[in-house]
């Protein structure tokens, strides 16, 4: 009785070296930097580092262009202000002056670049 405990004490020791040797060599597998999980994992790394650095550079550009539009903006304003003026001030004129003396129609339908001396045209 004793041989047959001792025959599967050692077949159950032999199973379980086994066991941790295919499981140490998927774990291997598993941990490899070019084929597994950890080469996934640096590749993520690497992403999340390059999308760090676009982020950093489109908040700085994001900053510029709301210090470029603020300009602008003031700009506008400005200029906004200082139309609102000039109109204020068109109405202070008087009313005749503002419009323009009408255009004298032509006595003759064709185009006369100068007129020639005593009101003929050439």
């Amino acid at each position: 009785m004793m041989v047959i405990a001792d025959m599967l004490l050692a077949a159950g020791a032999l199973g379980a070296g086994l066991y941790c040797l295919v499981l140490s060599r998927r774990l291997r597998r598993f941990t490899d930097l070019e084929k597994g999980v950890g080469g996934a994992v640096a590749v993520l790394s690497a992403q999340v580092d390059d999308l760090t650095k676009t982020l950093g550079q489109a908040q700085t550009t994001a900053r510029t262009s709301v210090g470029q539009l603020d300009a602008v903006s003031a700009r506008a304003e400005a200029a906004g202000q200082r139309l609102e003026l000039l109109v204020a001030s068109l109405h202070d004129l008087p009313s005749g002056a503002a419009d323009p003396a009408p255009a004298p129609v032509p006595d003759s339908p064709f185009f006369v670049r100068h007129a020639a001396p005593g009101g003929a045209a050439q």
